[in-house]
């Protein structure tokens, strides 16, 4: 299986399209941190109004906020939101990619299970949407830190400011990255199991894109019946949940408690419900791809 995954990797990273994300990445997060960089000022204002009737802003506090942790967070927000497209490129082309082009029977002959082969296209999928987070880390995290420097890292939430020292920071992001990695499979498998019943990748990619727009939109709204039946189980409702790791407890005093992550059960039970939307959506591809007759 090693060497078909060596195959399926070569596949997908000789592709010219597979360079596309990282290059979309690299443009919005170079452009963002120019932005910031000639003009954070601005966008931090904005910001600002949301709490200042609550708070007193100095102008130093102002400077504190605008370093590399903060830059990444607002690029997470960003980009996090938009990768599910680069993702689909990808998984929703796995096999459908090899049914347009007429080498998925060849593909076949090989002497390895149905159940196997498919494991392996998944597998090169989730490893394609690891190095693509990767990239996202190393230039919006590091690169920041190396243009804005550290300190504090200040988040804004629902008229309230959580703040976190500079060395309980980055751990926070590590972590936040490998939730990002289980969502962005989320997704990754969902256009895998679309693209076993496609011939060819488009379909897949648009279907895959369509879905995650509408269930996005259904776990905004906020209905009463709703928000405790569907909206739970929806896995748009929990793609976000990696925030959670910048959200912290304080003493009785308002002082934060260092190391601290104000709901982690929450995240734990939503990275669950992410786990078990990438089994029943993997596992459903392979049982279709078993009893598909080429």
């Amino acid at each position: 299986m090693w060497k078909l995954l060596q195959i399926e990797l070569f596949k997908i990273f000789k592709r010219p399209r597979t360079y596309i994300a990282f290059g979309a990445v690299a443009a919005i997060v170079f452009l963002f941190q120019a932005g910031m960089k000639f003009d954070g000022k601005s966008y931090l204002d904005l910001i600002l109004n949301s709490v200042s009737d609550s708070f007193e802003v100095s102008d130093d506090f102002k400077g504190r906020i605008l370093n590399g942790y903060f830059i990444c967070f607002a690029i997470l927000n960003i980009l996090l939101i938009q990768m599910p497209l680069l993702v689909a490129l990808i998984a929703g082309d796995s096999i459908a990619g090899e049914a347009n082009m007429g080498t998925l029977r060849l593909s076949l002959s090989r002497p390895v299970s149905r159940t196997e082969y498919m494991l392996v296209k998944f597998t090169a999928s989730v490893i394609y949407t690891v190095i693509l987070l990767i990239w996202l880390a190393l230039i919006a995290l590091f690169g920041s830190m190396i243009i804005f420097g550290t300190n504090t890292l200040v988040v804004f939430r629902a008229g309230t400011i959580e703040m976190m020292e500079a060395g309980d920071v980055m751990w926070r992001y590590f972590a936040a990255f490998g939730y990002a990695a289980v969502a962005l499979t989320t997704v990754a498998a969902l256009a895998f199991l679309l693209s076993v019943f496609a011939e060819n990748s488009i379909g897949p990619i648009i279907a895959t894109m369509s879905i995650v727009i509408v269930l996005t939109i259904l776990s905004e709204m906020n209905i009463p019946l709703y928000d405790k039946t569907i909206k739970p189980y929806l896995f748009t409702s929990h793609m976000v949940a990696w925030k959670g790791f910048f959200y912290v407890k304080a003493d009785p005093e308002g002082t934060t408690i260092r190391g601290s992550i104000h709901n982690l059960p929450a995240i734990l039970k939503s990275m669950g419900i992410l786990v078990a939307y990438i089994m029943l959506f993997v596992g459903s591809a392979v049982w279709v791809f078993r009893k598909k007759i080429f």
